[in-house]
């Protein structure tokens, strides 16, 4: 179960989260209130452990920009949130997280099976007009096993310490991605990401008692 803390722009709140037991820390590099300068991000990267997943976060952006960004900050991988088709995904050695946008009503935006062989990871986020991602609403929880189908699955969108537990449950994902759910008035919260990190593991080790 991979526990991923995205829109990271603080070297104190990355350390505290790995510390808590996130395994990918994400920096987001397209036009956002969790926007990171490469610099930052740089910086906080380079403090890590090599065993935690940098990735970052694009929407939208040219290739050339990507590779730039990617080689400069040393990420180990990509997560693209807009219209990036299965051709674009495969112009990058780095392992892709391929967001995977869903209404409130379960249709999905783009077609997960489009995108079989050119990413590693699916990521499945709420859909909300005028937002690419960190909408803070959850979607039906149980279209991600139509994403399954095409590979493994993060689950993010509207995640918090109160929902995660449930969500987990229902969907059984590969991961789980979280950023407004563990914030205080657009802050990350050190508590609230040490209680979702918490409620997650806690959830892992009963799942895995049950098998």
């Amino acid at each position: 179960m991979l526990i991923k803390i995205c829109g990271i722009k603080d070297m104190n709140i990355a350390h505290i989260a790995v510390e808590a037991g996130a395994d990918a820390l994400g920096f987001v590099f397209a036009p956002s209130p969790r926007q990171v300068a490469p610099q930052v991000a740089k910086k906080i990267i380079q403090s890590l452990p090599e065993t935690i997943m940098k990735v970052g976060v694009f929407v939208n952006a040219s290739i050339s920009t990507v590779r730039d960004i990617a080689n400069y900050c040393a990420l180990t991988t990509l997560q693209f949130h807009g219209q990036e088709n299965s051709y674009y995904c495969q112009q990058f050695s780095l392992p892709i997280i391929k967001v995977i946008k869903i209404t409130k009503s379960g249709s999905f935006l783009s077609e997960p099976g489009s995108y079989q062989g050119a990413v590693r990871l699916f990521l499945a986020d709420t859909y909300q007009k005028g937002k690419e991602g960190g909408t803070g609403k959850a979607f039906p929880w149980q279209k991600v096993d139509s994403i399954k189908k095409y590979g493994s699955v993060i689950l993010a969108g509207g995640l918090r310490v109160d929902n995660v537990y449930q969500a987990l449950s229902i969907t059984q994902p590969w991961g789980v991605d979280v950023s407004s759910g563990v914030e205080t008035d657009g802050t990350k919260d050190s508590k609230k990401i040490r209680k979702f990190i918490q409620e997650v593991q806690r959830w892992k080790n009963e799942f895995s008692s049950t098998e």
